[in-house]
């Protein structure tokens, strides 16, 4: 469990940007998909909308929130680990 005590801690910058960036693409994907389902459902079957916005959807809330589990690391701790 010592990696969930990690859940509230914060985030570096770097897997903030990856999180952030990883939700922006699912953001973009489902909007659009939303937004030119008429045109696209000519192309695509209805079930496979579902799955291609489904999947962009739950990609970029996965990936955020995976992305919480990462921390800093303490000085004390690579001390620690040093020794």
């Amino acid at each position: 469990m010592k990696l969930l005590k990690n859940y509230y801690k914060p985030t570096p910058k770097k897997w903030r940007m990856i999180g952030d960036t990883l939700l922006a693409i699912a953001s973009l994907v489902t909007a659009g998909g939303l937004f030119a389902y008429d045109m696209l459902k000519e192309v695509y079957s209805p079930s496979e909308l579902k799955l291609i916005i489904g999947s962009a959807f739950a990609f970029g809330v996965t990936g955020k929130f995976l992305t919480n589990f990462f921390k800093e690391n303490d000085k004390k701790e690579d001390n620690e680990s040093g020794k």
